[in-house]
């Protein structure tokens, strides 16, 4: 074989692996792309599922938020009630005990009067002077209605003043002796009283036409 044939054969030789070795590299980079793009999708599966997990872990943490909140307003709303139960109980013993005193010192107040009228019967037994005897009930009279007045009873005024039916209770009517009694009351047959401003019992009257 002549040199001429011999150089020419190593240089296709050469060509030819020159052109293998360049396959070679661009199949390996080839390989390495898809090893990247996989390696990747994998990361991106795991950021995915990752995400996924936190969103479940802050629905949970919600959760347990709202349940300690729920049980916490349910334990206001138990001490509020019970509080609120122990208020109406003393609130109402308070109340009692406040209607049972005042009766206690509205009747305290009368028995002086008591005494007086205990004095005065014993007095009658050999009283001779009557207009004395008269003269002391009165006063014992007086004394009463002032304790009456002091515990916020009121005696309803009646004679000469207009028919009220919040006040009054016409028992009859009779022709008025003048022409100004006319529609007023003329008698009183029973006296009404009041206690701070409330009827406690009705008057009863004789009116005028």
């Amino acid at each position: 074989m002549s040199d001429k044939k011999r150089k020419e054969q190593n240089k296709e030789e050469d060509i030819k692996v020159e052109s293998e070795n360049q396959q070679e590299e661009l199949n390996l980079e080839s390989k390495e792309e898809d090893n990247t793009k996989e390696k990747d999708e994998k990361d991106s599966s795991k950021k995915e599922k990752k995400k996924k997990l936190t969103k479940e872990e802050k629905l949970e943490e919600a959760l347990q938020l709202a349940e300690e909140s729920i049980a916490d307003q349910k334990d206001k709303y138990l001490r509020l009630a019970a509080e609120f139960d122990n208020y109406r109980k003393r609130t109402m013993k308070e109340k009692a005990e406040l209607v049972l005193n005042g009766g206690a010192k509205s009747i305290s107040s009368i028995l002086p009067v008591v005494d007086d009228l205990e004095r005065a019967i014993e007095t009658m037994k050999t009283a001779t002077d009557v207009e004395a005897v008269k003269e002391g009930v009165d006063l014992i009279y007086q004394k009463f209605i002032k304790i009456l007045g002091d515990n916020g009873v009121q005696i309803i005024e009646t004679i000469g003043q207009k028919l009220n039916t919040d006040l009054h209770d016409a028992i009859a009517v009779i022709p008025a002796p003048t022409e100004e009694e006319k529609g007023k009351i003329v008698d009183c047959v029973q006296t009404g009283y009041t206690i701070n401003e409330k009827v406690i019992r009705h008057a009863k009257v004789v009116v005028g036409e």
